[in-house]
């Protein structure tokens, strides 16, 4: 298995900061799709790296889903501890201006299995 990396932690940090004005204020202009995907990307694969393991899976459509946080290893069908948001709610958790928290109070994430809530102990990953 190839190993995990999170990629070059300043190129995640550029992607992020080139869609913060759009984070920190929802009436900017939307960041392109190739801006967004690439901090959706980098910070996802960040947190894999962080949080290495198989048991919880992140996923962001249509951007990525990435498994992480050690435990039991999932291998098919649905797993049993999944994330779910959409790409500018990740990038507010995964840059701390929405803790995880409020987040799932808020149903801005959907979560569900036992050990899915850990991946809260990672975040923020780029703080801005």
């Amino acid at each position: 298995m190839a190993r995990r990396t999170a990629g070059d932690p300043a190129a995640v940090r550029n992607a992020v900061v080139a869609v913060g004005e759009w984070l920190r204020d929802e009436q900017a202009p939307a960041p392109a799709r190739a801006e967004l995907a690439a901090a959706v990307r980098g910070t996802a694969r960040a947190l894999a790296a962080a949080a290495p393991g198989s048991s919880v899976e992140v996923r962001v459509p249509p951007f990525v889903a990435v498994q992480c946080v050690e435990g039991p290893r999932h291998t098919r069908g649905t797993p049993p501890n999944v994330v779910e948001t959409d790409p500018r709610t990740w990038l507010l958790l995964a840059t701390g201006l929405l803790d995880y928290a409020g987040a799932i109070d808020a149903g801005a994430v959907s979560a569900s299995g036992i050990r899915a809530d850990e991946i809260a102990h990672w975040l923020p990953i780029v703080p801005l």
